[in-house]
């Protein structure tokens, strides 16, 4: 998610890049035959419910430093009632700004709640913030992001209606680095060694500061808090074990000398976007990790044959890869040794040294916020590629469950999984959530989208029984776990449509309609413009800057037919295309925004349970002349509710497009202006919907390490500025949001 600023072109954006060279069909391709029924889209679907987590027993308090007992067995709570969705959002829209400050509509107040260092145990000291900290492993780590909340009671068990006090987990996405630099400036007292070999004790320094936190909340008065010694903390880090679980699990791809049964793996990296599931786990997905790995020269010679090869490239990784932060000359250990790919040992499976370390990432990661004994599983089967966050259908009694997945690269692709297991109420509440997960996320199907030129779409399913997946040239794939490992050469073979970097999903909590965010899409031509991908146009950033292609990005929105999570079919259109308020509303700023409802490149996204409403967080790097980044709220309508609009370019070529029912100020409007050179990503809320929680990532990344020490040099100066912690470094935050009138977020 971090990264996807359009005009940079730092190491940080290696994962960023066009790996796709397949000839599948972009939707230019498949538009041949022009759209002709102005109405393909106004049909919509049957109604439906995202689950809501359940209530299980957890016998644990918060304070302390002993581990939490396992959590023990509980009925079934009753159901909860579905939300009541609000019809108009009743705050002042927050105007656009380059203030080096939380801006939030009157009436509400924006708390800062958790930031980059804050000890998580009794014994680790305040952070100082100027560069001499370490000890991340009891430190919340960097670049926060996405997020999930889990309710407790009084007494600290899980408890689906609790708000006063709950766990967040929160992503730790990446470090802020400068350029081409590969040292993390603001956590080094001067900025950190940029040449290689990068000394060890800087390395062990960066790598926890990836992963993710388990933190405990809590609401005193009015106020919340982060509970600092809470026996339910915990970093989980690029070292932690995990399981490798589902059907890659075992196999030859994943063999590694920490591994040589290919069945375990050391940690989770470059965790972005989330997803709750039904039985109350965490999802986080693994984005852009290919970058942190490094390759010999001479590595294609060395593997001689050896069809890795192909799948190396087909994930970014071509041989002579620089890694972005040079973690492999941290010294001969082991754990600095994992991070050079190359083939070194003599061993025909890999088991002897680290060529298949790569295959283990790329994975949605289930996690057990409330118990630390449980296992953290690599669910495997769902597929590796740059995950984002993950979406799930219905739950419908005696039905299997979908997930949604988007694969954030240039010209990637959208996903579903479908569980071969069907949904029982008791799923929800079972003592042990880890095997639950086992049960519904390591066997099914996975599927990749094709996009028809009649608002259709298909699901495709990647089986290795696929004659497509079969027949395939480029490389010659042995079974599932070799499908699923490398999803995106499957995809290839199958003839799956190219999106614009499909970022966050998120399902619509009533009508069960799964929204995808397409952030922006630099590559885009005139000659490339197409129904779902419509626009080509020029824009200035400032008095210098030109940007082109589809510089702001837009929202897609699928209806599975018969809203059946296991259809094979859906309907497609677009939400929201973002624009700048005076742009062209013939090609351009096709949803016709104002200056209340303005934005670019949209990416994360979250549908709220409490209120029905849609949160839009932008990344961006094309209109951050005129505002910093933002976040919305919208309460949508459904696949088909808007029109067909024709675009017209320049030698008589036309594009017809789907566009959303255009949005009102009652309907749509900015909520939240963040400091200088930030994104904003990652929602959460507590239940009754009186708490938001969101993270505010990497104010004033764009500084180089000669100048880490000088706060005069800084872009911005947050949230040290708005009066929290030490120093004047800017640290990624979560910040809590409330209603000044203890009332409803957005009503």
């Amino acid at each position: 998610m971090h990264m996807n600023k359009p005009h940079d072109l730092s190491l940080n954006l290696i994962d960023d890049e066009d790996h796709n060279t397949s000839n599948n069909p972009s939707f230019q391709s498949v538009l041949t035959a022009r759209l002709s029924r102005r109405n393909v889209l106004r049909g919509s679907l049957g109604t439906a419910v995202t689950g809501m987590l359940s209530a299980v027993s957890l016998s644990a308090c918060g304070g302390g430093d002993d581990p939490a007992p396992a959590p023990a067995p509980a009925p079934a709570p009753a159901p909860a009632p579905a939300p009541k969705p609000l019809e108009k959002l009743n705050f002042a829209a927050v105007a656009k700004s380059l203030e080096d400050k939380v801006v939030v509509p009157a009436g509400y107040t924006a708390t800062v709640l958790y930031a980059l260092g804050d000890p998580i145990t009794a014994t680790a000291t305040a952070y100082k913030n100027d560069g001499s900290d370490g000890d991340f492993d009891n430190r919340a780590g960097d670049h926060h992001d996405g997020m999930e909340f889990y309710g407790l009671s009084a007494d600290g068990k899980a408890d689906l209606k609790a708000s006063d006090r709950g766990l967040l987990v929160i992503n730790h996405e990446a470090t802020s680095h400068a350029g081409n630099e590969r040292a993390l400036a603001f956590v080094h007292l001067t900025g950190g060694t940029n040449t290689l070999p990068r000394p060890a004790a800087e390395v062990d320094r960066e790598v926890p500061l990836h992963g993710l936190s388990v933190v405990e909340v809590k609401k005193t008065g009015t106020a919340f808090g982060y509970v600092k010694d809470s026996s339910f903390n915990r970093r989980i880090t690029p070292l932690t074990p995990v399981v490798l679980s589902g059907v890659a699990s075992g196999s030859g791809l994943m063999k590694t000398k920490y591994a040589a049964d290919g069945k375990t793996a050391r940690g989770t990296l470059n965790n972005c976007g989330t997803g709750t599931t039904p039985w109350g786990t965490t999802l986080t997905g693994e984005e852009n990790w290919s970058g942190y790995f490094t390759r010999g020269a001479a590595d294609d010679a060395a593997r001689t044959s050896d069809k890795s090869v192909t799948s190396l490239k087909r994930y970014g990784r071509n041989q002579g890869a620089a890694s972005r932060h040079g973690w492999e000359t941290g010294g001969a250990d082991d754990k600095y040794a994992r991070w050079d790919i190359s083939k070194k040992g003599a061993s025909a499976d890999g088991s002897d040294d680290y060529r298949n370390e790569l295959n283990t990432f790329g994975y949605l990661v289930e996690i057990d916020a409330y118990n630390k004994a449980a296992a953290i599983k690599k669910r495997t089967s769902l597929g590796r590629f740059a995950h984002e966050s993950a979406a799930f259908s219905k739950l419908v009694e005696g039905k299997p469950l979908a997930v949604y997945m988007g694969d954030d690269s240039r010209g990637e692709y959208i996903y579903k999984w479908v569980s071969e297991a069907t949904w029982a109420a008791a799923d929800a509440s079972a003592a042990d959530r880890i095997a639950t997960g086992d049960k519904f996320l390591d066997k099914g199907k996975l599927f990749v989208a094709k996009f028809n030129a009649d608002g259709s779409g298909d699901w495709v399913e990647l089986s290795i029984n696929n004659a497509a997946i079969k027949a395939a040239t480029n490389y010659a794939f042995a079974d599932q776990a070799d499908v699923v490992v490398n999803a995106r050469l499957a995809a290839d073979a199958v003839g799956a449509t190219k999106m614009d970097r499909p970022e966050w999903c998120a399902a619509h909590p009533t009508t069960g309609e799964v929204y995808f965010t397409l952030t922006n899409n630099s590559s885009r031509t005139a000659a490339t413009v197409d129904a779902a991908n419509p626009r080509f146009y020029e824009d200035t950033k400032g008095t210098a800057t030109k940007l082109s292609g589809n510089v702001n990005g837009h929202i897609i929105r699928v209806a599975e037919v018969g809203g059946e999570a296991a259809a094979a079919a859906f309907k497609w259109d677009v939400y929201l295309f973002g624009a700048e308020a005076g742009a062209d509303k013939g090609l351009v700023n096709l949803s016709s925004l104002t200056d209340d409802q303005d934005m670019s490149s949209p990416d994360g996204l979250w549908f709220s349970r409490a209120t029905g409403l849609c949160w839009i967080q932008t990344d961006d790097g094309a209109y951050t002349d005129k505002t910093n980044c933002m976040m919305l709220a919208g309460i949508p309508g459904k696949v088909g509710d808007g029109e067909k609009k024709t675009l017209s370019y320049a030698g008589g070529k036309t594009v017809d497009t789907y566009v959303g029912k255009t949005p009102t100020a009652d309907t749509l409007k900015r909520f939240l202006v963040g400091p200088v050179d930030c994104e904003l990503t990652g929602c959460a809320e507590t239940p009754d919907g009186k708490a938001l929680f969101v993270n505010i990532q990497h104010p004033g990344e764009t500084i180089s390490s000669a100048n880490a020490a000088d706060a005069t040099k800084y872009l911005s100066q947050w949230p040290g500025n708005a009066g929290y912690g030490a120093g004047k470094r800017p640290r990624s935050a979560t910040i809590v949001i409330t209603k000044n009138d203890g009332g409803v977020i957005g009503s």
